[in-house]
């Protein structure tokens, strides 16, 4: 049996309204609200054959019916139509873009995570960019006045760390224009990582002489290394959201998205993507807890370096179109913020 253009037609207008009404869809229904040209006795039987098929199921003999991880699938691929943004959601972004045009990598990041969360009233997850893999690409010592230094420590993932550092005397610019090239010569392109005591000893040589500047650089090293290590790579925002639908009434639901929010490491290969944007829909997740929802996965940039990856998780009904338009739109801006700041 083939799907025909009525089927997809009576497919399309199941899974939009069960989308956004959450109540399986009988063909009294459809007749009424969408005007396809043909009664429901016609429409009961397609969706009989979309049953037969694979891509509608009937979760209760007397009710009608629902997607499938099937039907869901031809909907995301096939069937589903772009959707603009609203005024109000473009006004956002916009004033996201004013907030975070000057803010550290990981403080983009988190308000990346609050506004998706926000606009799609899903689950935002983040993985934020490794920092003890990342490679140092800038520290500078800047005078601030006759007792102040700031330290700026830039990795290649532009991640920013600034420190105030207090000291009896500056040195002069002059000095400190070479102290900055000794420090940068020692330091630059090695990653966080590899910054371990011999380093640390190596630098003292360098800076023989100015031993209390360099006993008050060692706080700004030591605390990027302790960032580094302690930092989490999972930034969660919205963990309620998705309990704001009425499918995680169901109580063995809800234990299985519980177990799935708290369980970081299957979060993190539920979000590995190398796509603009992935749509995994029910046990495309490979995740036992994860079979009754879908997640959509996007990479987002630094310098077009890949550094972290974007999930948005909620129940297989999500409004698709108006979720992959919010997300594509605001992993653009990021990646345009990221990128510019890498110039």
């Amino acid at each position: 049996m083939t799907i025909d253009d009525r089927k997809i037609k009576i497919l399309q207008a199941i899974i939009n309204d069960y989308i956004h009404t959450g109540d399986p869809v009988g063909s009294r229904t459809i007749a009424k609200k969408y005007n396809l040209g043909v009664g429901s006795a016609t429409i009961r039987n397609e969706m009989a054959d979309l049953e037969d098929m694979g891509y509608l199921e009937q979760p209760h003999a007397s009710s009608g019916r629902v997607p499938s991880n099937k039907g869901y699938r031809l909907y995301v691929d096939s069937l589903m139509e772009n959707q603009l943004l609203t005024p109000e959601e473009n006004l956002k972004i916009k004033q996201y873009i004013i907030d975070t045009a000057m803010l550290e990598v990981d403080k983009i990041v988190r308000q990346t995570s609050s506004l998706l969360s926000e606009l799609t009233n899903l689950t935002c997850v983040i993985q934020t960019p490794s920092v003890n893999k990342s490679f140092i690409k800038s520290l500078q010592l800047m005078k601030v006045d006759s007792t102040t230094l700031v330290s700026v420590i830039i990795t290649d993932a532009g991640v920013m760390k600034n420190h105030i550092i207090r000291v009896n005397s500056t040195p002069t610019i002059e000095e400190l224009n070479k102290i900055n090239a000794v420090i940068n010569r020692r330091l630059v392109n090695l990653c966080i990582e590899q910054i371990n005591l011999q380093v640390i000893n190596q630098l003292k040589e360098d800076l023989q002489g100015y031993d209390e500047l360099f006993n008050a650089l060692l706080t700004p090293l030591y605390e990027t290394l302790k960032n580094a290590a302690d930092s989490p790579d999972l930034i969660m925002e919205g963990a309620t959201n998705i309990f704001n639908y009425p499918e995680y009434n169901d109580i063995e639901k809800a234990k299985e998205m519980l177990s799935l929010l708290n369980d970081k490491e299957s979060l993190r290969d539920l979000l590995k993507t190398n796509k603009d944007i992935t749509i995994r829909i029910g046990e495309e997740n490979y995740k036992p807890q994860a079979k009754e929802c879908s997640i959509i996965a996007a990479e987002y940039s630094f310098g077009n370096r890949p550094i972290g990856t974007i999930g948005l998780i909620g129940p297989k009904r999500i409004d698709y179109s108006k979720v992959i338009s919010i997300m594509a739109e605001i992993v653009k801006e990021l990646n345009n913020i990221l990128n510019n700041q890498s110039k």
